[in-house]
């Protein structure tokens, strides 16, 4: 009851946040995008940025949005903090009618702070902490992604039931919130399901060594039967841990987190085997003809395919998005808010969407468990979890 309410009440400020800016008719349709152009976030937002590049591009070609062309806006947040504030209040400025953030609730929430409190319609690329959104920018913050606890229970959902996993380890890089949700996904469903979590340690992706922790973990494997590893972090160091364990013989399976999805990294991991992680859409042979049309798009467009799945969410979103605004006759951001408020399983390129005025992060929805063995990456087969993850897991309230 403490929880709903501490919940209840958060939600409340946040919902007290942000002087909807009115459009006028004159006004031209302007999404600002500030984004990381350098920096490491730069491998989760360029390819995100350019498909949203594509999709206003398509959008023109179509006819624009409310008989208007849209136009793009940019600023360089350099995956810093301060300059993501500072880039999200100059497109803002602007006049950004939507403003595109960072892939990560850390990085992209200073620059969507500054759209709710003008009244503007935020966006993460990718941010898949729950806080980005409602609860840690306000009633008109969006992300394009899924929760990353979704992902960590697909894995431990998928583990249990496919892969026959039982004793399973838990590895936290504490650098990013994204982390601990996954983690949180995963503590949360792999005990439902009858699975025991042996032990838990913690690392900071740039550390240059795990020893410890590998030493830990051997000898919970020697004494407690683990037989799988739960590995919750991000690259570069995500790829530096997993080398590290498999250099000091563990072979177990390791499941991780969306973060880790691309083939760019797999250099530094030679040979590398059991090893599983859930995507929303694959960036070679999906089984959807109209993803697959998306990537050649894209190719066509920008020279090359998407690397990662992190390009296609924002498609996705401003699917909806223009929807929204269709309906609503305007880019104010009250009504279509309220119009995106109502989709329940809304359909996209990459599959069913749903908002509540509570939640504008995807918390259940099918995700695709992708292998990686002698360095390539194949599908192994679509999963949903049945169990829907619940507030504390979601906000990783204290029990």
């Amino acid at each position: 009851m403490k929880k709903s309410l501490f919940l209840s009440a958060m939600l409340c400020g946040a919902l007290a946040l942000g002087a909807p800016r009115a459009a006028t008719a004159a006004d031209d349709i302007t999404i600002g995008m500030a984004v990381a152009y350098s920096g490491w976030m730069e491998a989760y937002d360029g390819e995100a940025a350019k498909m949203a590049e594509l999709w206003i591009e398509q959008t023109n070609a179509a006819g624009g949005l409310l008989g208007k062309q849209i136009k793009v806006i940019t600023a360089d947040t350099k995956t810093d903090r301060v300059e993501g504030a500072k880039a999200g209040k100059q497109l803002i400025d602007e006049g950004a009618n939507l403003l595109l953030v960072s892939a990560d609730y850390d990085y992209g929430a200073p620059a969507a702070l500054q759209a709710q409190k003008a009244g503007v319609v935020s966006v993460f690329l990718g941010a898949s902490d729950p806080k980005a959104g409602v609860l840690g920018v306000g009633p008109l913050s969006f992300t394009a992604n899924n929760a990353g606890q979704l992902e960590g229970a697909t894995m431990g959902d998928w583990g249990y039931e496919k892969k026959g996993v039982r004793k399973g380890y838990v590895l936290l890089d504490e650098t990013i919130e994204y982390n601990k949700s996954v983690c949180a996904g995963y503590e949360w469903i792999f005990p439902i399901k009858g699975g025991e979590i042996v032990g838990k340690d913690t690392f900071k992706g740039l550390d240059p060594t795990i020893s410890s922790q590998i030493t830990r973990l051997s000898d919970a494997i020697r004494t407690g039967g683990v037989d799988h590893i739960m590995l919750c972090s991000t690259n570069p160091g995500a790829a530096s841990s997993l080398r590290q364990l498999r250099a000091a013989g563990i072979d177990l399976p390791v499941f991780a987190a969306t973060a880790m999805d691309g083939t760019y990294w797999l250099n530094s991991t030679p040979g590398l085997k059991d090893f599983y992680l859930p995507v929303q859409a694959l960036t070679v042979d999906d089984t959807r003809a109209e993803v697959n049309e998306l990537t050649a798009a894209f190719e066509k467009k920008f020279g090359k395919p998407p690397t990662t799945q992190y390009a296609y969410p924002i498609y996705a979103f401003l699917q909806l998005w223009a929807q929204a605004v269709t309906k609503a006759g305007t880019t104010d951001a009250g009504p279509v808010v309220a119009e995106l408020n109502t989709y329940t399983n809304a359909p996209t390129i990459l599959g069913p969407r749903t908002f509540s005025p509570k939640l504008h992060v995807q918390t259940d929805m099918p995700m695709i468990v992708v292998s990686y063995g002698d360095d390539k990456r194949l599908p192994v087969e679509e999963w949903r979890i049945k169990e829907t993850i619940p507030e504390a897991v979601l906000y990783r309230l204290k029990q």
